[in-house]
């Protein structure tokens, strides 16, 4: 079985990068980590790596004049290694439009909203700013514009009346693990596909029918 080849590109501590380093550890699982880029050479996302065996580049962004310069550079140690999806997990630099067209169709990104709701940062802040009575996650296809882009896999999260951000992230970040190596999965097993209104269609997708209530009584 041929697998589809990714590379994940961090600036942290990794925690969704060892998700998808668990998944695709199972020799049956229709994708590996060929190659780890990280933009700080303390990333603890590479020590992960590196314990899994996997490959690992360091591209210091602070060595460039330009952000177009830059993601050249990692354009072409990706494809260098032969990459077929580029996998985002907590890549804190903001992307060129070049380097976006670039890989349109063939880089995902992981986003603890569900978007197109509170896109951006302190997401979960935000969420309890707002009463929400619900978080969650998104596994997206990328796009010039920050945060959107055709969504593959949401997960649902509820809010607690006691939650914290840092609690409700937990929460989240948890479900984040799931739906990650899925979307993944999908799209190895070539069941994702863009439609002409920009959508993601999954062949074969099954949606859950149970109503979910936040408060409940």
């Amino acid at each position: 079985m041929s697998r589809l080849k990714l590379a994940v590109m961090i600036s942290g501590r990794g925690s969704n990068l060892q998700a998808l380093i668990d998944a695709t550890s199972d020799p049956a699982f229709p994708a590996e980590i060929i190659l780890v880029l990280s933009n700080r050479p303390g990333a603890k996302g590479l020590e992960r790596a590196a314990k899994a065996g996997i490959p690992t580049h360091v591209i210091d962004h602070k060595e460039f004049a330009d952000r177009a310069t830059f993601d050249r550079e990692m354009t072409a140690a990706m494809e260098a290694a032969g990459t077929e999806l580029v996998c985002l997990a907590g890549f804190m630099r903001l992307l060129s439009d070049e380097f976006v067209d670039h890989w349109r169709d063939r880089m995902i990104n992981i986003h603890p909203s569900l978007l197109p709701a509170f896109k951006g940062l302190e997401v979960q802040e935000r969420v309890l700013a707002r009463g929400a009575r619900f978080a969650g996650c998104t596994v997206h296809y990328v796009r010039k514009e920050m945060d959107t882009g055709p969504i593959i896999v949401q997960a649902v999260v509820p809010v607690h009346p006691d939650d914290t951000p840092d609690s409700l992230a937990e929460r989240v970040l948890a479900r984040e693990h799931d739906i990650y190596p899925l979307a993944v999965r999908l799209i190895a097993e070539g069941r994702v596909t863009i439609d002409e209104n920009d959508r993601a269609v999954i062949a074969g997708a099954v949606a859950q029918e149970n109503t979910l209530l936040n408060p409940v009584g």
